[in-house]
């Protein structure tokens, strides 16, 4: 959440930062209810501070002055209205802390600015997108003639949106998975972590998912507990409520965890193969830094990405998104989209941000950045390395052959168990 102090000192800055996010009308309209909340509460805190004097000088008086059944009188009632004004005082707090968690993080000043994803902002760009002298197929129908794929058993078990792996296609899913923790772990300095996958509504809350988008989420009767979208939410709240020692930071975590999401509203090929599902799995980064170096944290843990898509020859660009097409939590993102060769089209395969302190905030993560010094808020960063299933949809469609076989990046061999490429049967 935002810095209501912030807010209060200079609600215009606030607004106009907001308002770059393409909802001038909406951040105007949430900037204008914590005020008038935070205004009420003032008044209700002065009116009790002036009752609390009068109730002061009253009893110090009638202490001297011997029994007053009109002083007796006029103290109860005070006491009456102090009580109140408790009440309404901590209703108000409420009110305030309810009204924060709708409210969306401002962009960082070197966010572009734009209204949607037509105006993201290509960074880099890696490698060529391939050639061929056939026609590529897409992954769904490559990966069924293969055998690695079977969209008609998930749709038997679960429904649409679901997908199940079979033989190589099984042990192909995995393989990417224990490279990428492999490389992250090896390589780049991460811990890795085995989440839970379901978690409470306080966790949820603590990252932003709840309550704004609580209608997206999987979530258990009568436990009241929901399925992670993504291993960020479980991640995030290992240091929940902690002042954490400064020259512990930066603390770096990996998981892979399948993620649930209810994807409503998508259409078209969207829907068809592993695009775009309700359970799918992912490698996540988590970072948590001092607040100066969130932007140096954003832009190593990108590379860290890149690193994966690189290892495996996969062409990718890096695209700087837009105020506008900001996820409701981040300050600043950049999304790395791949080449589907199939497909003919780049697509999203991560998504790294700063959060800066909004999910510190939230979750009460403080650091000191010294001791004896005033604690903190940390700053927190998040993003996919790799999401498994859109990887796996890039390699088989990049690498395929015209015999409709797969060729696999060699340093995928040893985790096939020497398996060096998919052959039709």
């Amino acid at each position: 959440m935002l810095d209501i102090k912030a807010i209060l000192d200079d609600p215009e800055a606030t607004r106009a930062a907001l308002a770059r996010r393409g909802q001038s009308g909406a951040a105007t309209q949430a900037i204008d209810e914590l005020l008038q909340i935070a205004e009420q509460r003032r008044e209700a805190v002065t009116r009790h501070s002036e009752l609390r004097h009068q109730q002061k000088e009253l009893s110090a008086a009638f202490g001297k002055g011997g029994p007053d059944p009109e002083a007796r009188e006029r103290l109860k009632a005070m006491s009456g209205e102090v009580k109140e004004l408790d009440a309404r005082v901590k209703a108000l707090d409420e009110a305030l802390e309810k009204a924060l968690l709708y409210v969306p993080n401002v962009p960082h000043p070197s966010v572009p600015d734009g209204a949607s994803a037509d105006e993201n902002v290509v960074v880099r760009t890696w490698g060529e997108p391939r050639t061929f002298d056939f026609e590529p197929l897409e992954h769904d129908v490559l990966g069924e003639r293969l055998g690695l794929l079977d969209f008609e058993a998930a749709r038997k078990i679960s429904g649409a949106r679901f997908a199940l792996y079979r033989g190589h296609g099984a042990r192909l899913e995995r393989a990417l998975a224990a490279f990428m923790l492999d490389l992250h772990t090896g390589r780049h300095g991460y811990d890795e972590i085995l989440p839970p996958v379901l978690v409470t509504r306080q966790t949820m809350t603590g990252t932003g998912q709840l309550p704004k988008f609580e209608d997206e989420a999987f979530r258990t009767d009568p436990d009241d507990l929901f399925l992670i979208p993504t291993s960020e939410v479980p991640v995030t709240n290992v240091h929940r409520e902690e002042i954490l020692d400064g020259d512990r930071l930066p603390i770096r975590y990996c998981a892979y965890s399948p993620c649930f999401r209810r994807e409503a509203g998508s259409y078209g090929r969207d829907t068809r193969g592993l695009t775009r599902l309700h359970q799918f799995q992912k490698v996540e980064l988590v970072h948590f830094v001092r607040a100066e170096d969130s932007l140096d944290a954003l832009e190593a843990m990108t590379g860290h990405a890149e690193a994966v898509l690189e290892a495996l020859g996969l062409p990718y660009r890096r695209m700087a998104l837009c105020a506008g097409d900001l996820g409701a939590n981040s300050h600043k993102t950049y999304d790395l989209e791949v080449w589907l060769a199939g497909q003919k089209q780049w697509r999203e395969i991560s998504s790294c941000s700063t959060m800066g302190d909004f999910q510190a905030r939230r979750a009460q993560i403080r650091y000191r950045p010294a001791p004896g010094d005033k604690p903190r808020f940390a700053h927190t960063l998040n993003g996919s390395g790799l999401a498994v299933g859109r990887t796996f949809m890039a390699l088989i469609e990049y690498y395929q052959r015209a015999d409709g076989g797969v060729d696999l990046p060699e340093v995928l061999w040893p985790y096939m168990g020497g398996v060096r490429s998919l052959d039709p049967k």
